[in-house]
Order: structure tokens, then C-alpha cells, then sequence
């Protein structure tokens, strides 16, 4: 063998150019770190994009909802707005035409009365009148006597009867009103309501125990077919007492409109 000179120095490998790098090679994927960082910046940014719309979408409905707040009510879609119905569904009559339990009521012109008693001094309207002389016929086939006691009243009768009588008996204005109206306040002014009394048991006029008579039975059983009805029943929401006596003409119109219209009723 021939022996190398430890002289002679080797030259060394040169490196091959990056041109002589297969393409592959070149292309070298990067590192961990580095593929991290791009993902949590992409990440970032879409939770940046998420967040600006949703601030956007509620801005947008703050001012929708400002927008609605400041028209005026009848601008507003009638979707938001109150039914009607459930506005007035809560409203109660008005009790402001009524003094000690009584209704307000006017005075019948004398021009519309007509007399239902034999010398003509009791009257009533002229529809009542009539619906009162057949009631009275009625009940006369039947062998019972229905006798009128009192019928249309003024208001000055009514002055009398509620003042006068109260300051006689040391009453209250409460206690009277139980069992007598104030004037104006009296269904005896319309001309449609009479005070009625058994011929045969006189001593029953104007009292409790007319309701034992055979009259106030007699009308118990038959008086709505002639459009009479009884004014104070028991337990009458007014307060007013038991009056088994008192009857009224509700045949017609006006007078249905004149004691239940303005009551509420219906």
C-alpha cells in the first residue's frame, strides 16, 4: 500500500448548491410554534368578527326600540298597543246620578198622565195606565181587588213626604231614605211606578204584611205579563227596605231605559 503524506492536507467536500436541493426538500414544513401562532391568531379574529356583530345587532335594537319609545301613542303597531276591549273591560256604571241609594229621575210631564183611580186624583203615565186598568181587570176576574194607593208624585209631594216627615219622626236622612226617597230621587216622579193595596185587607196598605194578601200573591203570579215589576225586592243591591207594595211599569221603551240604563244593567 502507499502510504499517505501526513503533509498533504485533504480538501474538503464542497456543499452542493441550493439549485441541487430536490424541490421537496426546499418546501421545509414550519415549525410547531409557529403553526400554534397562526391558529390562535385566526381564531382570534373570528371571535373579534362574532362579537362586532353582535354589538352591531344590539345597537341596532336600541335604536329600534328608542325609535318606538318616543312616537306617539297612535303611531305605535296596533300589535304593542292595549286591546280595547280589555281597556274597558274594567269600567264600573257611573254611581254619580245617585243620593242615599236612589237614582235621579225626572219628572213625567202632566201632559202624558192619566188617572187609574175612580175620581182621578192618582195618575200615571199613559202606557202605564192602560197595562195597570187591564192588570186591575184581571185580577177582579180572578176575585182578587187591586186598589192603587199612590202613583205619579212631583217633586214638590216628594218634599213633603221625605223632610217633613223625617224631622216628625226624629230620623236620620239615611234611616228616611230607607223607606222614602229624596225629591227628584223618587220613581213615583216618571209616572210609571204606583204603590199598590188589597181592597179586601186595607189595614195591609203601605206594610210589611201586604205580602201575606192575596193581592201581592195574585201579582207575584201574573203581574209581568202585564209589564209590572216589583221595584224593591229583598235584599235590593239600592239598600232600600222591603217594599212588597211598590211596583213599576217596565212595558215600553222609555220606560225600560229610565230605571236600567243608567243603573248598568243589562
Amino acid at each position: 500500500m502507499n502510504k499517505v503524506d501526513s503533509s498533504e492536507k485533504l480538501s474538503p467536500i464542497p456543499a452542493p448548491a441550493v439549485d441541487d436541493i430536490p424541490v421537496a426538500l426546499r418546501d421545509t414544513p414550519q415549525s410547531s410554534s409557529q403553526l400554534l401562532g397562526s391558529k390562535q391568531l385566526l381564531l382570534l379574529a373570528g371571535l373579534g368578527l362574532v362579537a362586532l356583530t353582535l354589538f352591531a345587532g344590539l345597537g341596532f335594537a336600541m335604536l329600534e326600540t328608542r325609535s318606538v319609545a318616543s312616537r306617539p301613542v297612535e303611531d305605535v303597531p296596533p300589535a304593542t298597543a292595549e286591546p280595547a276591549e280589555s281597556q274597558t273591560a274594567a269600567a264600573t256604571p257611573s254611581q254619580a246620578n245617585t243620593l242615599l241609594g236612589h237614582f235621579e229621575y225626572e219628572e213625567a210631564p202632566a201632559s202624558e198622565l192619566a188617572p187609574v183611580s175612580a175620581d182621578g186624583s192618582i195618575k200615571m203615565r199613559k202606557a202605564a195606565a192602560e197595562a195597570f186598568q187591564a192588570m186591575q181587570a184581571a185580577a177582579a176576574a180572578d176575585g182578587v181587588s187591586l186598589v192603587p194607593l199612590s202613583a205619579f208624585r212631583s217633586v214638590n209631594d216628594q218634599q213633603h213626604l221625605f223632610f217633613d216627615v223625617k224631622a216628625e219622626r226624629g230620623q236620620t236622612a239615611t234611616k228616611r231614605a230607607e223607606v222614602s226617597a229624596p225629591p227628584g230621587y223618587s220613581e213615583h216622579h216618571t209616572g210609571y211606578a204606583v204603590d199598590i193595596g188589597d181592597a179586601n185587607v186595607p189595614a195591609a196598605n203601605v206594610s210589611p204584611d201586604f205580602e201575606h194578601t192575596a193581592a201581592f200573591k195574585w201579582l207575584e203570579a201574573n203581574a209581568a205579563r202585564y209589564s209590572f215589576e216589583i221595584s224593591f225586592p229583598k235584599g235590593n243591591a239600592q239598600g232600600v227596605s222591603y217594599e212588597s207594595w211598590h211596583w213599576r211599569f217596565i212595558g215600553d221603551i222609555n220606560s225600560l231605559e229610565t230605571f236600567y240604563k243608567a243603573r248598568g244593567k243589562k
